[in-house]
């Protein structure tokens, strides 16, 4: 996937399919949706409606929590 799309072009059939399957892959190796979607040159949305078209479980927002501060005994 070294080469990006065409910008709003339309990505269907087997084209389609091993675009999902590398950005998958990519994904399930810890890259994020918004790196995944400047080396591909679409928008954050496309990619996520890719990786959810794939059957991939996305990972959480991260960042800082509202829990409970563990104790430091």
């Amino acid at each position: 996937m070294a080469e990006t799309l065409k910008k709003g072009s339309r990505v269907t059939g087997a084209a389609r399919d091993k675009l999902a399957a590398d950005l998958k892959r990519k994904y399930d190796d810890g890259a994020s949706i918004r790196a995944l979607a400047e080396e591909t040159g679409r928008s954050y949305g496309f990619v996520h409606r890719m990786l959810s078209e794939s059957g991939v479980t996305l990972r959480g927002r991260g960042g800082a929590t509202r829990g409970k501060k563990p104790s430091a005994d």
